[in-house]
């Protein structure tokens, strides 16, 4: 007899407030994670616990505060909103929860809430659409490290990336063509960055990152688990949804942290290259994002475009997240049919 099929939505995760020990918190746990900074543990340890959270805690909490709702953090109320939108579609043959991979509610209380509602398989999807081993990768790992210390571990399937859903492509450019695409002089799509460590070190072949100048660009066997190959291919959907040529638009990373190299172009130097080719009014895409959060909310929309308009340009514009946009939670509920 089959059982009800339960269902694991998971995002990287949020402070419980914006408070500098509730943000202490979820730094901690979310720089120590060996995926995150893959150091060996002693200096990631003193590293994290003795420079980087301590002197990081402050300011991270500041911004948080700017990103804060009545209804709590954006990123935790979409994933809630979602899941929810997702409950509602799918019926009664499934049992859905959040968690989140740092901080509340922890991976190993949303299953222990499946397995207490009898769910005989499980299917875990991340919610984000770009594998990396700091994201993706340590999901999995967790979800793995908990069904350890089961005595019977069910059916497991564990979504590895989704950056060539269609459906996804189209809520993003519904949501830019709101805008006027008329109105913009260029486009820009800025994905979280990664470590060029961490990219060389993904590549199996250990003959094809980074040894051409745009390596990312097409898509082929060797780079197929590219985070960065993966978000050219999510751009090209977009774009191509919206009709966009390639001069219209450019591709590039945010959020770096530390002083080593990451996946270039840096947005921020690209944001500069363009308004000196004369770029005044921008339309920004962050489609490494499922909901808004911070680095949407605060560090484009705030600190880019301050920086932007100081710069003498006249328009910086956000496209919104997926949030929990209708057609979203169809494309969710797809993904999730087809695997489970």
């Amino acid at each position: 007899m089959a059982g009800k099929k339960g269902v694991l939505l998971v995002n990287l995760g949020t402070p419980d407030d914006p408070s500098r020990g509730s943000v202490y918190r979820y730094l901690l746990q979310f720089l120590t994670d060996k995926r995150v900074i893959d150091y060996p543990w002693l200096l990631r340890q003193l590293l994290v616990r003795g420079i980087i959270v301590p002197f990081r805690s402050g300011s991270s909490a500041k911004l948080y505060k700017m990103l804060w709702t009545k209804e709590g953090s954006p990123l935790k109320v979409y994933g809630e909103k979602l899941t929810t939108g997702v409950v509602e579609k799918l019926g009664t043959d499934y049992e859905v929860e959040l968690a989140m991979r740092y901080q509340s509610p922890s991976i190993e209380s949303a299953i222990d809430k499946l397995l207490k509602k009898g769910v005989d398989s499980f299917l875990v999807l991340p919610l984000f659409p770009h594998y990396a081993s700091a994201s993706t990768g340590s999901v999995h790992e967790e979800v793995m490290r908990i069904f350890t210390k089961k005595l019977v571990i069910p059916d497991l399937t564990m979504i590895n990336s989704y950056y060539d859903n269609v459906k996804m492509a189209k809520v993003f450019a519904k949501n830019a063509r709101a805008f006027g695409l008329e109105n913009y002089d260029h486009f820009i799509f800025s994905y979280h960055g990664l470590p060029a460590r961490h990219l060389r070190n993904a590549d199996p072949t250990k003959a094809h990152c980074k040894k051409a100048e745009n390596c990312c660009a097409e898509m082929c066997e060797a780079n197929k688990n590219c985070y960065s190959a993966q978000c050219y291919q999510t751009t090209y959907l977009i774009a191509e949804e919206l009709g966009l040529k390639r001069e219209d638009y450019s591709i590039c990373f945010q959020s770096r942290l530390g002083k080593e190299e990451w996946q270039k172009p840096y947005t921020d130097k690209v944001i500069e290259e363009r308004f000196e080719k004369g770029n005044k009014k921008m339309l920004v895409f962050c489609p490494a994002f499922v909901a808004d959060c911070l680095e949407t909310t605060v560090e484009v929309l705030h600190e880019y475009k301050e920086d932007f308009i100081e710069m003498g340009g006249e328009v910086m514009d956000l496209v919104p997240s997926l949030n929990d946009d209708p057609d979203w939670v169809d494309a969710v509920c797809d993904m999730i049919r087809e695997r489970s």
